[in-house]
C-alpha cells in the first residue's frame, strides 16, 4: 500500500519539554488513520508538523512523496493545498452564512465566477447531508450542525487529506455517532485520507482503518482497531480499560 503520509523518526521539544520522542507513522493513501492518546500526549502537535506548521527538531516528514522538513514557506503553502482541516470547534464565522462559510477557501484560493462557488457549495452541503441550511448562521447550528458544516468547508477545496481535530468533542452521544458516520461516508464518496485526532475511544474504533495510540510522545502501539483491542501493551489496556467496562 502506498503512504500518503510517512513520519519518521520525528523528534520535537518546547524549550526543556521534550513532546515528541521519535514517532514512526505510515497514514495510507484513502484510508482513515486515527491517532488516539490522552490530554498533552502530543497528538496535536504531531498534526502540526504534517500539516507543516511545525518544523521537526530530528526526523522526516514525508507528504505525498515529498520531504517537508526543509520545505521554504512558499513550498509548505503549496503543500498545505493538499490538506483540508475539519477543526475541533469547527471554526466557522459567526457574521458569514453557511454559505459564505463554505465558500470562503474557494473566494480566497480559487478564481471561480460566481455560480461556479454556488455549485461547489450545494455539492459540498448536500455531502454533509445539510442542503437545506445555506442562509442559517452558526449559532443557528447545533454544535454537530457546525461540524458538519466545518467538514464541507474543509472539502471544498477538493483536498487529498483531510484531518480532524477532536471530531466529537463536546457533542452528545446521538451527534457524535452522526459525525463519525459523516466521516466514514466522505471517506467512501470522495476516496480522501483521513487522519483524525482524538480521545474517543468509541469513535476512533467506529472511523479507522488503522489506530495507532501515542503515549509521552511516542506510537507505543498500533494496527487494526480488532487488534488494538487484543493489545498487551500496559499502558494500552489501562486507557481502554474504562471502555471495555462501558461495553460490557
Amino acid at each position: 500500500m502506498t503512504a500518503m503520509i510517512s513520519i519518521q523518526g520525528l523528534h520535537k521539544s518546547f524549550d526543556d519539554k521534550q513532546v515528541l520522542r521519535g514517532i514512526d507513522l505510515e497514514v495510507q493513501e484513502g484510508k482513515t488513520t486515527v491517532i488516539i492518546g490522552a490530554s498533552g500526549s502530543g497528538k496535536s502537535v504531531l498534526m502540526k508538523h504534517m500539516i507543516g506548521l511545525l518544523r521537526p527538531d530530528r526526523g522526516r516528514v514525508i507528504v505525498d512523496g515529498e520531504d517537508t522538513a526543509g520545505f521554504s514557506g512558499r513550498e509548505m503553502t503549496r503543500v498545505r493545498l493538499k490538506f483540508g482541516m475539519v477543526f475541533q470547534g469547527a471554526a466557522l464565522f459567526d457574521s458569514m452564512s453557511v454559505t459564505d462559510n463554505v465558500a470562503f477557501p474557494l473566494r480566497e484560493r480559487r478564481n471561480m465566477k460566481e455560480e461556479q462557488i454556488l455549485a461547489v457549495v450545494a455539492d459540498k452541503l448536500r455531502l454533509v447531508d445539510l442542503e437545506d441550511i445555506g442562509d442559517l448562521y452558526p449559532a443557528e447550528l447545533s454544535g454537530g450542525m457546525r461540524k458538519r458544516v466545518g467538514l464541507a468547508r474543509a472539502a471544498a477545496l477538493e483536498p487529498q487529506i483531510l484531518l480532524y481535530d477532536e471530531p466529537t468533542t463536546g457533542l452528545d452521544p446521538i451527534s457524535a455517532n452522526n459525525v463519525d458516520e459523516m466521516i466514514i461516508h466522505t471517506q467512501q464518496r470522495l476516496g480522501v485520507t483521513s487522519v483524525v485526532i482524538t480521545h474517543d475511544i468509541a469513535s476512533s474504533f467506529r472511523v479507522g482503518d488503522h489506530v495507532a495510540m501515542i503515549y509521552q510522545g511516542t506510537i507505543v502501539d498500533q494496527g487494526t482497531p480488532e487488534a488494538l483491542q487484543r493489545s498487551t501493551h500496559p499502558y494500552v489496556r489501562t486507557f481502554l480499560s474504562t471502555w471495555f467496562a462501558k461495553s460490557d
